[in-house]
């Protein structure tokens, strides 16, 4: 018999990590499907949403814009001649 130690913990088997993270993983996953998708978008005060443009920028003409009048990313109405921090031109 040989006194050379394994290089491997036998309390952790690569096995064992692949189930626990199959686990996990299912788990975050199933979390995340069950949020609504407006739980993803912000309040308009947080942005500073006003219904007035700042020069050219505008809603209607930014890329989170949604006809008719909604936002990728702002929560409730929005106008097409509004204007928020969050505008990116398209």
């Amino acid at each position: 018999m040989s006194d050379q130690k394994s290089p491997f913990d036998p309390r952790f088997s690569r096995r064992g990590f692949l189930k626990a993270a199959a686990v996990g993983g299912a788990a975050m996953g199933t979390a995340f499907a069950a949020l609504p998708a407006s739980a993803a978008k912000v309040p308009q005060k947080s942005v500073s949403y006003q219904t007035t443009p700042k020069g050219n920028q505008r809603c209607d003409n930014c890329a989170l814009w949604q006809a008719p009048s909604s936002c990728k990313l702002v929560d409730g109405t929005i106008d097409p001649g509004g204007w928020c921090t969050l505008y990116k031109k398209k």
